[in-house]
This record gives structure tokens, sequence and C-alpha cells, in this order.
């Protein structure tokens, strides 16, 4: 059973296409796994309603981070905003923040439509 359906912006897909194809398969099979089942170490809540999915492959902890999108009633959407490599135990506020303006960027975006 999916608990919810991942869709990337273009800033997180322009992020994963850095690494190699195998560090991708790693982070998708991760998001896979994380629609699945509800482990924080995979798909945790950060603040202001921004999510983050977890990887850690190869010495690196990468991070996409990510919202809810329940305003449809066919699909629980994720959406991915965009990726960094994490280098301290805490998120930075500053990478929080510009996931909270993508979030409302995309929210305004969708009722133009």
């Amino acid at each position: 059973m999916r608990y919810f359906e991942t869709k990337f912006l273009d800033e997180a897909e322009k992020f994963m296409s850095r690494f190699e194809i195998k560090t991708i398969k790693k982070i998708l099979y991760n998001i896979d796994l994380a629609e699945q089942t509800n482990d924080p170490r995979l798909f945790k809540k950060l603040q202001h309603d921004i999510w983050e999915f977890r990887t850690n492959f190869e010495g690196l902890q990468i991070r996409l981070l990510a919202f809810w999108d329940k305003t449809d009633n066919k699909a629980t959407l994720v959406i991915a905003t965009h990726g960094f490599i994490k280098k301290v135990d805490k998120v930075a506020a500053n990478e929080i923040d510009r996931a909270v303006g993508l979030k409302n960027k995309y929210f305004r975006n969708k009722e133009k439509k």
C-alpha cells in the first residue's frame, strides 16, 4: 500500500541530475520505500509543514525537502522542492525557508490553473 505519491519540482530534478546513476537509484529507492512505510529514518517532518526525504549513501547525507499537497481528492501527493547535501546535524533555516517559498509558489500557480 502506498501512503502517498511523490512528484518533483524542477529544482529537485536538477539537484538529483548532478549525481551518478547509482546514487539516483538509491535516492529513488528510499523515496519509494518512504511512500510505503512510516519510517522517520526515510521521511521526517521538520517545521513549517516541510518534510525531508533522507538518504545516506557513500558518505553523503542527501536531503530532498518536500511538502504535502492534499488539495486534490484523487491522491495524496508529496512535492519534493529541492535538495542539498547536509553537512551538519541540523537542517539550515535557509533551506527550510527556500522550501516554504517553493511551496507557496506551487500553490499560487496551482490556484491560477
